[in-house]
């Protein structure tokens, strides 16, 4: 105990000088206190008051993401800080994630009590947007984590919420096997990764990634046990890419999930793991003298055989969720090519073409809400001829559509586009098999997706329905939403400016 003391002086200094980059954290974290305490004040009457709460708690973290930028631009701080123990590395990278995450998060608190199902939950959404502000700490840690420990608290906590947010509306057998496949697939994952990161610690001596010697100590290192573990890490972040072959659980997870907590999953846990896939990727692709394991090679295959994969699946789906949770993967492996380019470029063209499909892809589940909401359909079939009854509602899903498959003039094509001409400049640059396969790839299964995406307009205007009964039930929260976010998709697909120079 004495030992520490002459130390003791120097550490609270440091967290005192970490707290202006830990702010939103810190707002968060009060943000989470409070969403609690209104839920155990009020009860179950408590729920509008929480989402009230929620929302503005999250506008206010907002606004502490954006001051950041100029917290790092005026102490000239330009490649980034390193906090609480160098446990945290804030950069403008690390920024525009939290953004990206805190605006797709404040959608779907919008969103959340939109489903019927959901918000017929006989306990009410209070503890659900409890779970959602713990949820968001958890992603924003994830972002900046840059130490092994930090990375594995991160992911646990963001874990931790997801089972939570999957197992809420267990009404059925299917929602409850949904939730439990996920938290078996989630708790291997863990334990494959946690052994990974003990396996690195042991050859390195550290556990973090970018003070020390990291990468040095571990270019010495056996390279095939090295290169297991790393394998091993890549298992943990994969699983919330859900990349090929740690996929597995995505389908059932998200299509047995209540509609929102499915659009959760597919947005902002995957654009986080971007993040933090970069940063972990990153001391090994600035050390020159790293040849132990190619990470370009493994993830250029990882990414086509995912595009391939997601994409061919989704042809065969009949159900809506299901179809979209194939898509996503698909998804997934498009923007592991602007990974894979290991530049400033392939960055930008990451975040944008993340921002644009995670706006896109929470507008197509609200619209399949919308739908299952007002004709209980669930299922492509199920949408025959709801075109000529519900035209708006329609055109708005198609134009989501079209920027998922990435059509002009939509913001998903100017996205496609980004990530294209970034890999395109890497094959330029390295005359590469592996770029020149990840092009051919990409522009071959934006194709495939035209052939389950075309499904959902096929049945809405060009296939008629037996039942013409009307629907008593409105979904004008949702109906509103899609129309914005359908005209927010136009704009950035004319203008994409709007997001790239605020990123």
């Amino acid at each position: 105990m004495h030992n520490l003391l002459p130390f003791l002086p120097g550490s609270i200094t440091n967290v005192l000088g970490s707290i202006p980059f830990f702010l939103p954290e810190f707002y968060l974290a009060v943000l989470f206190i409070v969403v609690l305490v209104t839920d155990l004040l009020f009860g179950k009457n408590s729920e509008k008051l929480c989402r009230i709460v929620a929302w503005a708690g999250i506008l206010l973290v907002m606004q502490r993401d954006y001051q950041q930028i100029q917290l790092l631009t005026i102490g000239g701080l330009a490649n980034g800080h390193f906090f609480f123990g160098d446990m945290l590395l804030l950069t403008r990278t690390a920024i525009s994630f939290k953004l990206i995450i805190d605006a797709l998060a404040f959608a779907l608190l919008l969103y959340f009590s939109w489903d019927d199902k959901l918000s017929a939950h006989p306990k009410g959404l209070s503890d659900l947007y409890t779970i959602v502000v713990g949820s968001i700490f958890g992603l924003h840690l994830m972002v900046m984590a840059v130490n092994l420990l930090s990375i594995y608290v991160a992911i646990e906590m963001v874990s931790i919420a997801s089972y939570l947010m999957v197992a809420y509306r267990s009404e059925n057998a299917f929602s409850t096997e949904a939730g439990l496949k996920y938290v078996l697939f989630g708790a291997a994952s863990s334990a494959i990764m946690l052994y990974g990161i003990s396996l690195l610690y042991a050859f390195t001596g550290s556990l973090n990634l970018y003070t020390g010697n990291f990468a040095g100590g571990l270019s010495v290192a056996n390279e095939a046990a090295s290169s297991v573990a790393l394998v091993l890490v890549l298992v943990g972040v994969g699983f919330k890419l859900s990349f090929v072959p740690v996929h597995f659980w995505v389908p059932d997870v998200y299509e047995g999930a209540p509609t929102p907590v499915t659009a959760w999953l597919s947005t902002l846990p995957k654009i986080t793991a971007f993040a933090l896939l970069i940063n972990f990727l990153m001391p090994f692709i600035n050390y020159p003298q790293w040849h132990s394991f190619n990470f370009g090679l493994a993830l250029s295959a990882i990414s086509m055989i995912t595009m391939i994969a997601g994409n061919f699946a989704a042809v065969l789906q009949s159900n809506v969720k299901r179809m979209l949770a194939y898509s996503s993967i698909g998804h997934t492996g498009f923007a592991l090519m602007a990974i894979v380019t290991f530049n400033a470029t392939g960055q930008s063209a990451l975040i944008y073409y993340l921002a644009v499909y995670g706006i896109a892809n929470i507008a197509a589940l609200a619209l399949a809400t919308y739908f299952a909401n007002v004709t209980g359909a669930e299922n492509v079939e199920g949408y025959k001829g709801l075109g000529h009854k519900y035209p708006v509602a329609s055109v708005c899903f198609i134009i989501v559509l079209v920027s998922l498959t990435g059509i002009p003039v939509s913001a998903g094509f100017t996205g496609k586009l980004l990530v294209f001409s970034a890999v395109y400049g890497v094959y330029q640059q390295t005359h590469s098999l592996w770029p020149l396969l990840l092009l051919i790839t990409g522009a071959l299964t934006t194709v495939v997706s035209l052939f389950y995406y075309i499904k959902i307009p096929l049945n809405l205007f060009l296939k008629r329905s037996e039942n013409a009964a009307n629907s008593t039930v409105k979904s004008y929260n949702i109906l509103i939403f899609a129309m914005f976010v359908s005209a927010l998709i136009v704009l950035l697909g004319i203008f994409p400016n709007i997001i790239l120079k605020l990123f």
